[in-house]
Formats: C-alpha cells, structure tokens, sequence
C-alpha cells in the first residue's frame, strides 16, 4: 500500500491529491491513507498537506527500499522481488537463507548498513549507514554447471564497473573482481553457491560499494588504498540511480551468458581489466612469485608468465599487488 500511496503522490508532482482521491483509487478508507501517510512521513518522506487540497511529496528519503527501487526496475527480473533490511549482518547471508526459503531467480536482498559483511578470503568490509551500496542478487542459471558459478564473480564485476563508468567515472578491475580507481579500491564481491554434482541450487552475489563516503571516514589502515564514488566525482552520488544501474547490466549479462556461454563475458572484463599486461607479485598460501599477468583462461583463472614458465592462478587462492610490493597481506 505503502508504494501504490507514494506512486500516486510522485505521479501528482508538485499538485495536491486528495486523501478521498487516494482512497478511492485504491479502495481503501481515507484512515487507512492517513495512517500509511504518518508511516511514510516516519521513514523520512516529506509530505505536506494542506487543508481542502490534500497531500503533495515535496521530498525522498536517501534510501534503497522497494518502494524507491521499484519504479526504477520495472519490467526487470532483478526488481521483481526485493527484500530490505535497514540494517543486517550480511546481505550474503541474507540471500542464502532467502534462497533456501524459496526465493526466486533474481532476488535482491539491500541493506544500508551491515554489521559483518566480508569479501574475498574472509576479508572485512565495513561501510558508514547509508553511505554505500550493499546488497545480494540471488541467481538460479540452469544452463551451466556448478564448475562454471566462479565466472558470474567477473561476470558482477564486469556489470559494476560498466555502470560506474557510466558516471563518466574512470575505473577498472583487478583479478579477479576487485573495482579500482587510482589504484584505490572502490568495491568488493564475494560469489558463494549451494549446488549438487550436476546442479546448481542457488548463486548468491554480494556486492559492496563505497558510495558517498568522506575521505576522513576511511579508517587510517585504509585511507592509502580505499576510495569512494563521492571522492572521485567531487559530489553527491544518487545511490538508487546507481543500484538500478547495476542491476540492469548483471541481467543483461547474466541472460546473455545464459544464451552465448560467457567468451563475450570474458572479453568485456578483459576491456575493463587493469591487471592483464601488468607485473605483479602473487601472493599464495606459502609462496610468492612474480610474473607478468598475461591473460584469463575460459575459467577465469589468471595466467601469469614467470622465469620458471607459465603459472595458473585460481581465484580465491592469492591476492594481486604491482610487483615488488613489500605492504601488508
């Protein structure tokens, strides 16, 4: 009830409408509309009324709730069902008990803040209340296989950097989904599955964006290597424009990887790569070794060319720097 009341109020503009309007169009009491209006006032909508002429919105809250999102997603797989949460653990583990629960293809699970939210090789990742974009796309593919889940991780990647360039804002990707700016992180993704031999369950994939963070409130451990949105384009970034954004290239790829296989996929990320032709120290359980980055396989796996000869580095295994980095894992 809540967004059909906020639909008709943003289809209103700047002109009244009328609580018995309301009521009429949805067939509800003009009490039923009173009360959904105090909630909407309540989560930060500013509604004015006005006596004998009715309610007019005169603003919107910063927030990625359905009823923001929806009208954004339309007609989309990705904005068919979205679960929002103020404030969570994690969107991921949000996800995979949605999922197990029955959620269907596409599921969005959004949050403003979460308190544990972590990325590739448990690494933390903690964002300041709705400064960032948080959230986790449920996937049910039943066109490949479980071995091939791995690459929708630089499939999200991929999807994240397009719609952040869109921004006109000048980023790549590090091996393998790790969204730079400056040599500075912007995003983090994890990909996690539930799957049989020759099934897929579900794919969850969280997504992390520093979005409208101040330089002073990265943490002193990070402000050399973390950045946001909002820094890089000196102002204010829409966070649901951008969310939306997002949403619409992962489906336009993940149909696309459905009907073509992912070569396509995998040729995008190596347009967006800044790793691929680089020297780079690889950093693996026990062992360092450089090399020059040289290309992925169709696996995604990276190929680093080395004096003791070619090397196939597996996602989740190692952590790219520039060679001869001598800093902290």
């Amino acid at each position: 009830m809540r967004k059909e009341i906020l639909d008709l109020l943003k289809t209103a503009g700047d002109t009244y409408i009328s609580g018995e309007e309301i009521a009429d169009k949805l067939g509800v009491t003009r009490t039923a509309v009173w009360k959904h209006i105090k909630e909407l006032r309540r989560a930060g909508y500013d509604i004015v009324s006005q006596a004998h002429s009715g309610y007019a919105l005169k603003g919107a809250p910063d927030v990625l709730t359905p009823e923001e999102l929806a009208p954004l997603l339309e007609g989309s797989l990705f904005g068919t069902n979205i679960l929002y949460h103020e404030e969570t653990r994690s969107t991921n583990e949000d996800g995979k008990a949605a999922a197990n629960a029955g959620a269907p293809d596409g599921t969005v699970v959004v949050t403003e803040f979460q308190g544990t939210g972590h990325g590739r090789l448990s690494r933390g990742w903690f964002c300041p209340k709705g400064e960032g974009v948080l959230f986790s796309v449920i996937l049910r593919p039943t066109s490949f296989l479980p071995q091939e889940a791995p690459k929708c991780t630089l499939l999200a990647a991929v999807a994240v950097a397009r719609a952040i360039r869109s921004l006109g804002l000048d980023v790549g990707i590090k091996w393998p989904n790790d969204i730079l700016a400056g040599g500075k992180k912007l995003v983090g993704i994890l990909t996690e599955m539930s799957a049989e031999m020759e099934r897929i369950h579900y794919i969850v994939i969280g997504i992390g964006i520093n979005v409208n963070i101040a330089a002073d409130e990265f943490s002193p451990d990070i402000q050399d290597t973390a950045t946001s949105l909002s820094i890089l384009a000196g102002h204010t970034v829409d966070r649901r424009q951008l969310l939306a954004a997002i949403l619409h290239e992962m489906e336009t790829l993940y149909i696309a990887v459905q009907k073509d296989g992912f070569a396509p996929m995998f040729d995008a990320w190596r347009a967006l790569s800044v790793t691929l032709g680089q020297d780079v120290s690889v950093l693996a359980p026990g062992e360092t070794f450089e090399g020059r980055a040289l290309d992925i396989d169709d696996t995604g796996a990276l190929l680093v060319d080395t004096a003791a000869g070619r090397r196939r580095v597996l996602a989740g295994d190692v952590s790219i720097r520039p060679k001869g980095w001598k800093g902290k894992r």
